[in-house]
């Protein structure tokens, strides 16, 4: 362990974070406590613009595509150091009402700014396809001298010496890295939550969850004090938080974006292999990322990437879509049942072709996911935490309890997952030209801080290794339509659970998101097929 957290109590590390943080924002840019919005104040997507510290043309940068910025950049109109400042302010700022930073690398950032401008001036090209773009980086990718805490204590005052391959091809592309954000204690909650940085909250309502394990990401690009994050995905961390803050974002198939060196709590876990991919506020920003990222050729930097360059593809003019209207574990709450029958009212009248697809595999790729992640009997997580005195928060409760699997039982499970994998590639097969499964994302718009209970919509994908997209519908959640019916019989215990801690009056006005699923490594066509729908919602 490094010497700055030898003989230091959870508790002392929790508050020496949390000053380093604050400690990091300029003082031009902190907001004085009577100046926050007040915590009855839920909404504070519009702060920015009303805390003064944005100029006009601070304002603009930051309310820009990615698309447009790097369009920007390279044409002159804007230079790298502005568009860098500007997000490094509305970042200091989305943190003051969210919680949603654990490390700031502003000065870095504006250097590395200045550099690219630089370049720029002396030769008139740009560095690469991100040139000048700000990219937020989830907490676990490692940047040399930075702390990587995963939500641990332990790790929260411990500089990291290696790069993660990501951060490195993204600095190569051009772009700045300037923030990392928060996630929960091991990356293995659905919210974003730790005993080191605490919650972070959603921008949209802050008495609702901005999701997990990528919360941090979610709430900073609802915030537009980011242009482009990176987060992770092992069963769900990329979709749901995506999803409860209204913004875009795909998981890949493993092997298709570099992640090596990334840090995890629970490293060597390979049952399940977690995977990374961006997250914006569009469609044309994650194949900006995507694309540019594949290009580079990351199969000659990370030995598990897949040599495959991106590619160009073509739509069926009437694709099919597969619609599963519900788990058979969770039914999904009202706004997201109508939004899913909306949406597909909409598609049937363009033209597509819609089918129904069955919850067959869903109850049995929940159960191998909560097998595999406690396969160790939580020792793994246990050794984080024990140097510091660090307790289990409960919603870690199961790596608590957790007894260690041997050998030949995890095996069995390996050939019960692989089983799952060939059974629904058959059945997908089966149902002859299909392009993609529409879904819940969750069974929630967004629910309360605490009350997320249901991964069951997005883990099957990563059992399954599909590519998968999270998108927002256009449609909010509306608390006079918004109602469970009286006929409503839940399929289970936490169902009804689910429907008790339902408020339909908290979740009015939340954006309201979709998932569509791909076979594996059809990241190409995902993506061009969520930008097909969403054009056609509008």
């Amino acid at each position: 362990m490094a010497n700055t957290t030898q003989n230091l109590d959870w508790t002392e590390i929790a508050a020496k974070v949390q000053t380093r943080l604050a400690n990091s924002i300029p003082a031009e840019w902190r907001i004085p406590h009577d100046k926050l919005p007040p915590d009855e104040q839920l909404d504070v997507t519009g702060f920015p613009k009303e805390s003064k510290i944005l100029t006009d043309t601070e304002l603009k940068i930051t309310e820009s595509f990615a698309t447009e910025i790097v369009g920007a950049v390279a044409a002159g109109e804007w230079t790298a150091e502005e568009v860098t400042v500007a997000f490094c302010k509305r970042a200091s700022i989305a943190h003051q009402v969210t919680k949603c930073l654990t490390v700031i690398m502003f000065d870095e950032a504006i250097a590395r700014a200045k550099k690219l401008d630089e370049h720029f001036t002396r030769t008139g090209t740009t560095i690469g396809p991100l040139h000048g773009l700000p990219v937020s980086l989830k907490d676990n990718f490692n940047v040399p001298g930075k702390p990587s805490s995963v939500g641990f204590c332990s790790w929260a005052l411990e500089p990291t010496m290696h790069e993660s391959t990501i951060v490195g091809m993204l600095r190569d592309l051009g772009a700045v890295a300037y923030v990392k954000t928060n996630v929960p204690t091991a990356m293995m909650i659905a919210e974003t939550v730790n005993n080191c940085y605490g919650r972070t909250v959603n921008p949209h309502n802050r008495a609702l969850t901005s999701g997990g394990s990528s919360g941090g990401e979610s709430a900073l690009i609802a915030m537009c004090g980011s242009p482009l994050g990176v987060g992770t995905d092992i069963g769900g961390s990329l979709r749901i938080p995506a999803a409860c803050t209204g913004i875009f974002t795909i998981k890949p198939s493993y092997g298709r974006f570099p992640h090596f060196d990334a840090r995890s709590g629970l490293a060597g876990q390979e049952a399940i292999s977690s995977v990374h991919g961006p997250m914006a506020r569009s469609v044309a920003d994650l194949r900006l990322w995507a694309e540019s990222v594949v290009n580079a050729g990351p199969w000659l930097k990370d030995p598990k990437v897949i040599d495959m360059p991106w590619r160009q593809v073509e739509l069926k003019p009437k694709p099919k879509i597969a619609v599963l209207w519900d788990n058979g574990m969770v039914s999904p709450t009202p706004p997201v049942k109508r939004a899913l029958r909306k949406v597909v009212e909409v598609l049937k009248s363009k033209g597509y072709e819609i089918v129904n697809w069955s919850a067959e595999g869903y109850q049995e790729a929940s159960e191998l996911l909560a097998k595999f992640f406690v396969a160790d009997g939580g020792k793994s997580v246990k050794k984080i935490l024990e140097p510091t005195g660090e307790p289990f928060r409960p919603e870690m409760e199961a790596y608590d309890k957790a007894k260690e699997l041997g050998v030949y039982d995890l095996w069995q499970l390996h050939k019960q997952r692989t089983d799952l994998c060939k059974r629904y590639l058959d059945r997908w097969a089966a149902c002859e030209g299909l392009d993609a499964i529409l879904s819940p994302t969750t069974p929630y718009a967004a629910p309360k801080n605490g009350d997320f209970k249901s991964v069951s919509y997005t883990c099957i994908f990563n059992i399954l290794d599909y590519t998968a997209v999270s998108f927002p519908t256009g449609i909010s959640a509306d608390k006079e339509l918004d109602v469970y019916s009286s006929d409503f019989r839940p399929h289970s215990d936490l169902d009804e659970e689910t429907r008790k801690d339902y408020d339909a009056a908290a979740v009015h006005g939340i954006p309201v998101s979709l998932q569509l699923t791909g076979r594996r490594l059809q990241e190409e066509k995902m993506l061009a097929l969520t930008d097909k729908i969403v054009a056609d919602l509008a």
